[in-house]
């Protein structure tokens, strides 16, 4: 947990520093392995826009919850924006993560889609759900994770 922590507070530090309008996203992330099993989670990332209308980057942290484990995810995310409405967007996202369970850690891939709401003009609050598929090794999961979104000062 302590690289995201570190990756969350360096996008933090370069969205002030670049005056780059961070959101800070809070949520629960229930994830379905398609072998068979489940888990869930809450989910914390902060994600920022160094190219306006081209590029934001997600880096977040999940730790999943299942019957006989517990597993932490940390990921990186570059994603595509798309502006649908003054109050909806959507963006498309891929990147690697870093997963930690039962003293292994592994590297993996991640995919996500991203719909953000934003009921008020100045997008202060809003909500998200974003879909998303995970691989590493023969392993892969469905997930959807979900929750409020808050832009940060």
């Amino acid at each position: 947990m302590t690289s995201a922590l570190w990756l969350s507070l360096f996008l933090g530090a370069i969205a002030w520093a670049g005056d780059l309008e961070p959101i800070a996203e809070l949520g629960a992330a229930p994830s379905w392995d398609l072998s068979g099993g489940a888990s869930i989670g809450p989910t914390v990332a902060v994600e920022v826009t160094p190219i306006e209308h081209w590029l934001e980057l997600e880096a977040g942290v999940t730790p999943s919850f299942s019957h006989h484990s517990t597993e932490w995810g940390t990921d990186l995310l570059f994603k595509k924006p798309w502006t649908l409405s003054k109050k909806v967007e959507f963006m498309a996202g891929i990147g690697p993560e870093w997963i930690h369970e039962k003293g292994a850690n592994l590297l993996a891939g991640e995919a996500a889609l991203d719909f953000m709401f934003w009921p008020a003009r100045k997008r202060r609050f809003g909500w998200y759900v974003e879909p998303g598929y995970e691989w590493h090794g023969h392993d892969r999961s469905a997930e959807v994770s979900g929750g409020l979104l808050i832009a940060l000062p």
